[in-house]
């Protein structure tokens, strides 16, 4: 489930621990659950980046991208259940990519890769192209780039927010969480906005992301999302309207939260103030 907040998270987590740190191996865990996709082949990667020095590591999107002192970069994507870790894992099975460093005194030997489902990437690029790879990041625009976005799209806002081509970084959970700190409905046709309404969803946007990175992401009922040291993060405990259908909205304290569908994804809003 990691989305941009907790994809950020990952990144401040192992930032301090894996920052010019020179990579001796890599390895790939014994596995026998569906195997995550590795581009290109795990030998050819093995080969570029043996000796080279991580020379940053920051975020793109929903990826963890470690960059390289050979102008080359990991681009790590979790999709649904993958995390990066430094300590002890949820589990050894699912263990999926590791990197051993050269030993630094006071300092972890290994990151890891885990996924429960085996949908996640590690994909090796030059770093130049790494732009090419996902729309525009969903802390980085501002309003009048949130009107050039909606007015191009007649598909309903929440469906918008989940195109990583036209934003990225948004998942499920926080869209339904954004467009209701911004009271706007999630059936809305996305080029009727109006200026009132696309401030409040850029507001809303910043506001809810990064008080989610703050609060170290969401870890749900079935706690599949753990931080780098394989804790929980806390940002559940303020959703408004995720999984919150049948209880009484804290906003307008009037109307109960509705859960409806769209595009076969949960979208949960308040009828009354996301008119």
């Amino acid at each position: 489930m990691p989305d941009l907040p907790e994809v950020e998270t990952m990144v401040r987590g192992i930032k301090p621990h894996v920052q010019g740190r020179q990579i001796a191996t890599l390895e790939l865990p014994p596995c026998r659950y569906r195997p995550i996709t590795i581009r290109p082949d795990f030998q050819r990667i093995s080969t570029q980046v043996h000796g080279t020095t991580i020379r940053d590591v920051w975020r793109l999107a929903k990826r963890i991208i470690l960059e390289l002192d050979n102008n080359m970069a990991f681009a790590i994507e979790p999709r649904m259940t993958g995390l990066m870790l430094i300590d002890d894992a949820p589990s050894q099975e699912h263990l999926r990519f590791r990197w051993n460093f050269k030993p630094l005194t006071g300092q972890p030997s290994q990151l890891w890769f885990w996924d429960r489902r085996g949908l996640g990437t590690v994909s090796l690029y030059p770093l130049e192209e790494l732009a090419l790879i996902t729309g525009p990041d969903a802390l980085q625009i501002d309003a009048k780039q949130w009107e050039t976005i909606c007015r191009s799209s007649a598909c309903a806002i929440k469906i918008l927010l989940l195109n990583p081509k036209k934003v990225a970084g948004i998942g499920n959970l926080y869209a339904s969480e954004i467009l209701h700190r911004a009271a706007i409905s999630p059936l809305r046709p996305a080029h009727s906005l109006t200026r009132p309404q696309l401030l409040r969803l850029t507001q809303a946007t910043q506001s809810v992301l990064q008080t989610a990175i703050l609060y170290e992401g969401s870890t749900l009922s079935d706690g599949t999302y753990r931080n780098v040291l394989n804790r929980d993060g806390s940002y559940q405990n303020e959703h408004t309207v995720y999984q919150k259908h049948g209880h009484l909205c804290t906003t307008c304290q009037k109307t109960h939260i509705v859960r409806i569908v769209q595009a076969q994804r949960s979208t949960f809003y308040c009828t009354r103030c996301q008119k």
